[in-house]
């Protein structure tokens, strides 16, 4: 089955403008065209196209994209090198996970401060006011 570009839009939940981006960027290898020249994309297009949004969503620059889609079209000898570059990837997004859970725990603790202060169950006092 082949697919226009907003019918991948509306598959892959992005824009028309960022599939555009992608598709100038060189991030979609092999586009065809239909006989009036407009992009057309089968089953594995879109397959691409999602790892492409995780990828960009795990952080990944375009550059590094390219990068990892070039080792991909260079099959099964790259294996070693694309699954390095994904335990990067692996790597990076556990330390957001770890400061986020940090930020997290930071933003409970307030919450459970302001609530004793709404109960009256502690006295207000304020690191940034100074005391008269």
């Amino acid at each position: 089955m082949l697919y226009k570009m907003m019918d991948v839009c509306r598959k892959s939940n992005i824009s028309y403008e960022t599939l555009k981006f992608y598709c100038n960027k060189g991030l979609i290898p092999n586009v065809k065209r239909d006989k009036n020249n407009h992009r057309i994309f089968d089953e594995y297009d879109l397959n691409w196209i999602k790892d492409v949004i995780c990828l960009k969503r795990c952080g990944m620059s375009i550059a590094e994209i390219k990068k990892y889609m070039q080792l991909c079209l260079e099959g099964e000898k790259t294996i070693v090198k694309r699954k390095n570059i994904l335990e990067e990837s692996k790597q990076k997004i556990e330390q957001q996970i770890s400061l986020m859970k940090e930020n997290l725990k930071y933003i409970e603790k307030k919450e459970n401060l302001y609530t004793q202060l709404q109960r009256h169950e502690i006295p207000y006092r304020s690191n940034l006011l100074k005391k008269k």
